[in-house]
């Protein structure tokens, strides 16, 4: 932004309890810096969002989806974030399609709403070898160890167009998300940090998951974290698609067929409420 005062319109969405604001990048001008991200992040004192979502114009695709966390990082990809993305051009007459092409960091994604109010997204092929997460590892495998503390835990590693790391727990509702999060995130083995999953199999089509996102924290949900938990639990043959995903702001559908496929999540977008904000 400029010395000026502007003023940016803006909605604030959600899926499954991980928040949003959304601005249209193609009908105004936006250019925020780091320490305005995490202002307009703050909760008490700003508009509070997990991630801020740009719609932009794009030469490849209908739009160009940018995405940035709450600590002003920029990241390639957020799964719940894309169905708010589709919902919020459908609701603001940006676009009349059902499904729309959407180029990200990581590729292009086609997210479609649904009759029954629902949204699913095409997320991509999932990523394994240990270059394309990155990941620093010897060869790609499907668990890996990894030290952290004075702990050895047994990890998943994926890329869903962002980097995740998946530990199976016994009890999510126990498992030390926020301290081993924060450890995991910046884990030296993480060039690029990491999105920490925590996964408990309650049944072979259904787990129960929570995410500490890097740049964020934990969330209330994660669509590409719960992408890469499902993923990993149908490659070690402990999970079949489809399979729900309990997080603790309401519940997505992955399914995915292995191998090179595309993973499909289905869930929840919906608009809190639109605003405008200045910002100096």
């Amino acid at each position: 932004m400029n010395s000026k005062s502007t003023q940016l319109s803006f909605s604030k969405m959600q899926g499954a309890g991980n928040d949003f604001m959304v601005i249209d990048a193609i009908h105004q001008t936006v250019h925020l810096s780091p320490q305005q991200i995490q202002q307009l992040a703050n909760r008490q004192f700003g508009v509070g969002f997990d991630q801020l979502l740009l719609v932009e114009s794009s030469s490849v695709a209908d739009f160009k989806y940018r995405i940035f966390n709450a600590d002003g990082s920029e990241v390639a990809q957020c799964g719940n974030g894309a169905r708010c993305f589709v919902r919020f051009v459908a609701e603001q007459g940006l676009s009349h399609k059902k499904t729309i092409s959407v180029e990200t960091a990581s590729g292009i994604i086609h997210p479609s709403l649904e009759d029954n109010g629902l949204v699913t997204v095409n997320m991509g092929a999932p990523k394994w070898a240990p270059s394309d997460i990155p990941f620093i590892a010897d060869a790609q495998a499907a668990q890996y160890a990894l030290q952290v503390g004075e702990q050895t835990l047994q990890i998943a590693a994926v890329s869903m167009g962002n980097p995740h790391a998946v530990l199976q727990v016994n009890n999510v509702e126990t498992a030390a998300v926020v301290e081993l999060g924060q450890q995991i995130e910046v884990h030296p083995r993480f060039p690029k940090r990491v999105n920490v999953g925590f996964m408990q199999i309650v049944n072979p089509q259904q787990i129960k998951l929570r995410v500490f996102e890097r740049g964020s924290g934990e969330t209330l949900a994660c669509g590409t974290g719960a992408c890469a938990a499902v993923v990993s639990g149908i490659l070690s043959g402990q999970l079949t698609s489809p399979v729900k995903v309990s997080a603790r702001g309401g519940e997505l559908s992955i399914a995915w067929q292995g191998g090179d496929s595309n993973v499909m999540m289905t869930g929840p977008a919906v608009t809190v409420f639109t605003g405008s904000i200045t910002l100096s």
